[in-house]
């Protein structure tokens, strides 16, 4: 994707021809600039005697885009009328030039200000942004998104805010569509582009005005975007990739209402931001306790397996797990990942201890009883800080009860925790339940082989899902769990059609079930995407999002899914925010792979420090986990440890020398640190080994240096 450049300069006799075909209606006084779209000349309105600025798009962009379509675009913009917008006075078509007529504003622009004072006052900069929300809310209410937001664009008059080329990129975008970006224009300018932009999503809202005018916020503040780098690629690279920095560290006097009300307008995706800009600015000045929402950081422990039967693990694993996925879903809440918080399965570390560990200020543990149909579990609450207990209960049901069980115990988590469920809240944590206990208890035996990530236990999961699907034939989620374990299989273990097949048909059944479970979106967004069907498979990845924001297999899923079409920034944004939904090494990894492969190599390499030491944390929990032993060393060697990646390579294969993906990730290291006979000897193996996703092998940056080998090429000749 080709950035915007602003060093355009129109041709030379452009003044001269503008001046005769508009001979009578404008006087041209003075060129005021060149940006990227158009070149704006001061004019005197002949018929109304005022003073104008004539802005005339840039020649590439008018053959581009066409007239009527343009003009019909302005139309709809020019009935915006708003004390904060810049209104639109004239438009047309000139010697096969578009142009367009707005009042000049004799003042500054926010631009000229920030350079002159560095940074503004906060009481300045909150008016000034309080005038552009006020502008953007009318404007989004009949919806025209500005797609441009940025100092150049406000001006400022007797100390207010006016909005200048409001809709005219949305204008040029309906109008021209992908033709435009085809002649090397992309809308926006990158220091202020919302990562969903900058990834080319056409559907954007008004959420991603508030993004740019957070950045123009944050730069009023500090004397800086959140971003900056030496290339417009770069720029874009980390709006997609970096944490912002925080604004505190540079301004400690603002108030904490200030700081958050910031970071959330700048989170990475839409729906964690505010959904409109008036609420953006209400929090700016609303009162905002950080010591409350820290304290809302919890770690669910896997509970301890009580009963006589060992086997009965499945039961007390499946209702840890069900908690952490029912907080998950509240708004307010930070969970600890399910592989952080069972790496202390079966220890006796202390839950002080623990919490540091997992940065997290309380630990839910407990334990699970069974004697036939009876159930007794007992949960406590403990704060991580002190040991001491915040909550406790003991539950003596019949296996029936299980699901009120859980919901009972998250709704008490949270109660204990001070944060009041809304009646959303409450529906988002009961669990998608089967008409029967024996389907969900065959559920939850499936699942526990699935995490188990093998080929053997994926085959159990299917057989285990069958039989809950036999017992409930319409229990969707089980339809959900065949199709992912199917998709795994296809694309690390035995990439047959057979596979395949099932993972579609599973996952059509599925969403056929039960139309609103997320999972069932995702499971179907994932097979089909491995058939190929990318705008199906983006569609399902987008539904399963808008349903459950914090279902992080459905960010996971859709990012590996970019990443293997080759959309790398779209790939980078989608494993940041699975990333923030869960703190997943493979995430993490997959996510730095995928900056590496934008070329920016500043960034790639401050994400390659950071899922290191995630890796790290996992090892010191998990040292035999080859997964991340395997991705560990591709990261360590991608940071030039060449030594210590063949080592931390050489155990994951001596732990588990059959595993295609080690296999392949090991072939990855070869290839990164230059022993190029190895590499290729480990990739055939893993290919033999039945790693199906070709796809992903195409756009792996790790195997760059064997593309050129004929004996690469030939086993990409095996699909």
């Amino acid at each position: 994707m080709i950035y915007l450049q602003l060093s355009y300069h129109p041709m030379s006799d452009q003044w001269d021809l503008l001046a005769a075909a508009l001979a009578g209606r404008y006087a041209i006084e003075a060129e005021l600039g060149t940006g990227g779209m158009a070149t704006v000349y001061l004019a005197e309105d002949l018929k109304h005697d005022r003073k104008v600025a004539l802005k005339v798009l840039r020649s590439d962009i008018t053959a581009a885009i066409g007239r009527d379509r343009f003009l019909r675009e302005i139309q709809i913009i020019a009935q915006l009328n708003h004390p904060h917008i810049l209104p639109l006075y004239d438009s047309g078509e000139v010697e096969g030039l578009l142009l367009y007529v707005m009042p000049y504003i004799p003042g500054e622009s926010l631009r000229d200000r920030i350079k002159r004072l560095k940074h503004l006052p906060a009481e300045d900069a909150l008016q000034v942004t309080e005038d552009i929300a006020d502008a953007l809310s009318y404007a989004h209410s009949r919806g025209v998104v500005h797609r441009d937001i940025k100092p150049g664009n406000i001006l400022l008059e007797a100390g207010h805010a006016m909005v200048a080329d409001f809709g005219i990129a949305l204008a040029v975008s309906a109008a021209g569509g992908e033709r435009i970006t085809e002649t090397g224009v992309y809308l926006g300018t990158p220091e202020y582009m919302s990562p969903e932009q900058a990834a080319g999503d056409t559907e954007i809202d008004g959420r991603s005005d508030q993004y740019s005018l957070a950045c123009v916020l944050y730069e009023m503040l500090t004397g800086q975007p959140p971003f900056v780098a030496p290339t417009a690629r770069a720029v874009i690279a980390r709006h997609l990739t970096d944490t912002v920095p925080p604004i505190k560290t540079v301004r400690p006097d603002l108030p904490p209402a200030v700081t958050h009300a910031v970071g959330r307008a700048l989170s990475k995706l839409p729906v964690d931001r505010y959904p409109t800009v008036d609420q953006f600015v209400a929090d700016l000045s609303a009162e905002y306790d950080e010591e409350e929402a820290a304290e809302r950081s919890i770690a669910v422990l896997a509970f301890a397996n009580m009963s006589a039967d060992a086997e009965n693990e499945y039961l007390s694993d499946g209702l840890s797990d069900e908690i952490i996925s029912a907080l998950t879903k509240v708004e307010g809440f930070q969970v600890a990942s399910r592989t952080s918080s069972f790496a202390f399965k079966g220890t006796n570390e202390d839950i002080r201890l623990i919490g540091k560990k997992l940065n997290v200020r309380s630990v839910l543990e407990g334990s699970v009883r069974r004697a036939g149909d009876r159930l007794r579990v007992t949960a406590q609450l403990i704060s991580a800080e002190d040991g001491y207990h915040l909550w406790s209960e003991q539950y003596d049901r019949e296996m029936k009860d299980v699901f009120a069980i859980q919901d009972e115990i998250a709704e008490n988590v949270a109660a204990a925790l001070r944060v009041v469920l809304s009646e959303e809240d409450k529906k988002a944590i009961q669990a998608a339940q089967p008409k029967d206990v024996e389907a969900y208890d065959y559920y939850l035996r499936g699942r526990k082989y699935f995490y188990q990530f093998r080929e053997k236990s994926m085959q159990a999961a299917i057989q285990l899902f069958v039989r809950a699907i036999e017992v409930d034939p319409e229990y969707a989620l089980a339809y959900a769990g065949i199709a992912d374990s199917c998709s795994f299989l296809y694309m690390y273990f035995d990439s047959s059609e057979a596979n395949l097949k099932q993972a579609d048909e599973a996952s059509r059944k599925a969403g056929e079930l039960d139309p609103e479970l997320a999972e069932a979106h995702a499971a179907r967004g994932l097979a089909v995407s491995l058939i190929g069907r990318f705008e199906e498979a983006e569609e399902e990845f987008e539904t399963a999002i808008r349903i459950n924001p914090k279902l992080f297999e459905a960010y996971y899923f859709y990012a590996r899914t970019c990443f293997r079409q080759g959309k790398l920034e779209q790939a980078v944004r989608l494993f940041r925010k699975a990333t923030e939904v869960r703190e997943d090494y493979q995430a993490r990894l997959l996510g730095a792979l995928a900056v590496a492969g934008l070329g920016d190599d500043e960034s790639a390499r401050t994400a390659y420090v950071k899922a290191l030491e995630v890796i790290e944390r996992q090892l010191e929990l998990n040292p035999d986990d080859t997964r991340a032993l395997s991705l560990g060393s591709g990261c360590l060697a991608r940071l030039g440890e060449r030594e210590k990646s063949i080592q931390w390579a050489g155990r994951a294969v001596a732990i588990d020398p059959t595993d295609a993906v080690i296999l392949y990730a090991v072939a990855c290291v070869y290839a990164i640190v230059g022993l190029r006979d190895e590499a290729i000897a480990y990739l055939d193996g893993a290919v033999r080994a039945g790693f199906g996703n070709f796809g992903w092998i195409e756009n792996d940056p790790d195997l760059d240096s064997i593309r050129d080998d004929p004996r690469y090429m030939a086993i990409l000749k095996r699909t």
